[in-house]
Order: structure tokens, then C-alpha cells, then sequence
């Protein structure tokens, strides 16, 4: 995976980057705003950006929407140290795929980091949750789950919507991570679906995963 950081803070860039080569991550630049981070993002065409709010010249959502205009394939997480729904919600509005906090620590990064490798949008405990309540409202399935899907469907489409990756899914089922994204790509063809922020929004609408509590 190649990472572009974006963030104010140069001693949290540097500290970020030797985080992310330990683990094998090739950081392939360091913005200091949302413009350099465009800029970057056109030379480097990174597979995910990780970046701030709130930043000099052009901020991180500004930087999110043109960035995702010109490079929609490009994922982009957030990382910040707001916690506020308006940030939450317009971050996601602007073509973001997740929403992490400062506060977590280096493994949480990391594993967050690959489940959006994975094309599981990636969000702080409690802060998922608020996007499903969001999101599925606004949701307009075609069909119903129990209509279409199998029972081992059914299965991974609670398990996505509780947030568990690929991986983690795969361990609880049984079944290798490439079987389970086999399935999620038959749940999005059934369900009409075009990417995974539709089926956690529709699995919020049907009742799925709203279960969880902020931890």
C-alpha cells in the first residue's frame, strides 16, 4: 500500500511515516496543507491519503473533494482530533472512505488502514454507528435482504456491518478473506450497490449493526 500523509504538523508526519514503514506501508510524500496535498496526490497518485481537518491554505475536506473529483479511485481517510458530528458528516459528504481519531494507538492505524485497503470504510469505535443512523436514512433499497441474500450472505453482511474486516470475518466463518470478499461483491450485485458505504448505509437501514454501543 502507498500512503500519502497530510497534516501541519511535521514532527506527527515524521512520526507517522516510521510508523507506517515498520509495517511495511511506503509513504510516498508529506503534506504540510490541502493544496501540497493535491499536488502531491497528482505526482505520486498514492492508493490512500491520510489526512488532517484542519489545515493552513486549503483544509483537509476542501483538499478530499478535489482530490476525489479529479482521483476518485484514490481512498482517502481522515485523521483528526475532532470528534464532532458536523466534521463526521461532512467528511464523509466530501468523498471521504473513513474517519479515524488522533487519540488511537499505532496498531489501530494500522489495522484501520487495511481493512480501507480492503474497501472497508475504516471509523473510530462509536463514530460508525452515527454514519449508519445518518446514511440510512437516505437509503432507497430496491430489495430486502431476506428476499435475495443466502444465510451465509446474510452472515458477512452483519459481520461488515459490525465493522469487522475482511480477515476478521474470514476467521469468524471459517472461510479465507478472498471468499469473503467474493461474497460482499455478490451482496452489492443483489442488493444493486455500488461500493461498501452503500451496504453499511443499507445494512443501518434493515437494522444491522446499530446493535453496537460507543465504547
Amino acid at each position: 500500500m502507498r500512503v500519502l500523509l497530510a497534516d501541519d504538523h511535521r514532527l506527527l508526519l515524521e512520526g507517522l511515516t516510521n510508523l507506517l514503514d515498520a509495517h511495511g506501508i511506503t509513504v510516498v510524500g508529506m503534506a504540510g496543507d490541502g493544496q501540497e496535498a493535491l499536488s502531491l496526490a497528482r505526482s505520486h497518485r498514492p492508493d490512500l491519503i491520510l489526512m488532517d481537518i484542519r489545515m493552513p491554505r486549503c483544509d483537509g475536506l476542501c483538499a478530499t473533494r478535489l482530490i476525489k473529483a479529479e482521483m476518485p479511485e484514490v481512498k482517502i481517510v481522515i485523521l483528526t482530533t475532532s470528534g464532532e458530528d458536523r466534521d463526521l458528516f461532512d467528511t464523509v459528504r466530501s468523498g471521504a472512505c473513513g474517519y479515524l481519531l488522533k487519540s488511537m494507538d499505532a496498531d489501530e492505524l494500522v489495522e484501520a488502514l487495511r481493512q480501507a485497503e480492503e474497501g472497508i470504510p475504516p471509523f473510530a469505535p462509536g463514530l460508525a454507528v452515527k454514519i449508519l443512523d445518518e446514511f440510512a436514512k437516505r437509503a432507497k433499497p430496491e430489495s430486502k435482504p431476506e428476499t435475495h441474500l443466502t444465510a451465509r450472505q446474510r452472515q458477512v453482511l452483519e459481520l461488515v456491518a459490525e465493522g469487522l474486516s475482511y480477515k476478521e470475518i474470514g476467521a469468524r466463518l471459517g472461510l479465507s478473506p478472498r471468499t469473503i470478499k467474493y461474497h460482499m461483491a455478490e451482496i452489492m450485485q443483489l442488493l444493486h450497490l455500488d461500493h461498501r458505504a452503500q451496504v453499511l448505509a443499507y445494512a443501518g437501514r434493515i437494522g444491522m449493526g446499530t446493535d453496537s454501543k460507543e465504547e
